[in-house]
């Protein structure tokens, strides 16, 4: 038999001596660690620091998760929620209806310079979310789509969480809007009362309503606010325009019908199939009232002659009340025989007298 030749003659080093792991035995001496035992401490370890390295991640993911709750839980965390997914469904809101002459503005502002204010919404068991805060907000988004379309189709919303409940909801809404300085006494009251009617609040009358909802008012706000609230009870379903009413006028109004409940009957003869009178028209009733005056010598606004503003017939005052300008500049002037009244959010006794004569000439001059 022949012997087979080697054809390659390769030289392999030597491998090095691995030295197995010594352990010591109950004696003292060294005793080497096999294979399998190595292997098993070396993955012992291993999985002892991967489950230190998970226990660490849980831990900071629940301080995460506690920190989202509280940010949440403060109206801070802030979506981009699609503008038809939100409805204004659980709250009457505390404005007026009808048109916002000074929308206009807000929504050049946020076209120019965007919504520095996230609305808040609270989420809700459907997949849509409920309006808290941002009325006007939300309205001048919704203008910004019409006029430009899908790039307005989102706003930013602070989320709240679930289950705060119909009295936190309407404070939200309301503490917001006590900031407002437009804000009539009227709407107010109408919050109040929607309050108490809403079945999903505690029941409760309008005067404890008013506490309720109201409570970072003064004292003394509160009190107006029950007032007008009483006057709507009574009057409310005749008026308008109930917002256009002021402070003084109203307190003025209600304590005269508390004088003399006839003053009721009256006014809903004064005021029955009048339906195309003006805000100024009703309020030249009201102002009668207040006055003690004869409603039936009242001459509206719309129908008052020149020959009775020069006669000065007994009993009548007719007056036109309108306004002018916008925001810091919007005026509003009440003129009458013999007077013309100019309310402004101004400090008019920090400006020059020399200032206020020659703007009052300059007035008259243009009125001549």
């Amino acid at each position: 038999m022949s012997r087979k030749k080697r054809i390659f003659d390769i030289d392999m080093p030597d491998a090095p001596e691995v030295e197995a792991p010594k352990v010591s035995t109950s004696d003292g001496t060294a005793k080497r660690r096999g294979p399998m035992a190595s292997a098993i401490a070396e993955n012992a370890g291993a999985l002892s620091e991967r489950a230190n390295a998970e226990a660490r991640i849980r831990q900071e993911n629940d301080a995460l998760a506690h920190e989202f709750v509280a940010l949440k839980r403060a109206g801070l965390v802030v979506k981009m929620i699609p503008l038809d997914a939100i409805v204004s469904e659980a709250l009457v809101r505390d404005r007026k209806s009808g048109d916002d002459l000074e929308l206009p503005e807000l929504v050049a502002s946020l076209r120019d310079v965007g919504l520095s204010n996230p609305i808040r919404v609270e989420e809700r068991d459907d997949g849509r979310y409920e309006l808290v805060q941002g009325y006007r907000r939300l309205s001048a988004y919704r203008a910004l789509r019409t006029e430009e379309g899908d790039a307005w189709a989102q706003i930013p919303a602070g989320l709240l969480p679930r289950g705060e409940g119909q009295s936190t909801l309407y404070r939200r809404m309301v503490d917001e809007n006590l900031i407002r300085k437009n804000i009539s006494f009227a709407e107010m009251a109408l919050t109040a009362q929607a309050y108490a009617a809403d079945p999903n609040t505690k029941p409760v009358d309008v005067e404890s309503a008013v506490a309720e909802v109201f409570k970072s008012a003064n004292y003394q706000r509160r009190s107006y606010i029950r007032a007008f609230a009483r006057m709507l009870d009574l009057i409310g379903p005749l008026l308008k325009y109930p917002e256009e009413i002021s402070r003084n006028l109203g307190l003025a109004v209600i304590k005269q019908i508390e004088a003399d409940p006839s003053v009721i009957r009256a006014l809903k003869e004064r005021l029955k199939d009048w339906d195309n009178r003006s805000a100024a028209d009703e309020l030249s009733i009201l102002r009668a009232v207040a006055a003690a005056d004869p409603l039936d010598e009242v001459v509206p606004v719309k129908q008052a002659k020149t020959s009775d503003v020069g006669a000065g017939a007994a009993g009548r005052r007719p007056r036109t009340t309108f306004e002018v300008g916008k925001g810091r500049n919007r005026v509003r002037c009440v003129a009458g025989v013999g007077q013309l009244v100019l309310k402004l959010d101004r400090d008019m006794t920090a400006v020059e007298r020399s200032k206020l004569e020659k703007g009052i000439a300059r007035l008259l001059d243009a009125l001549n």
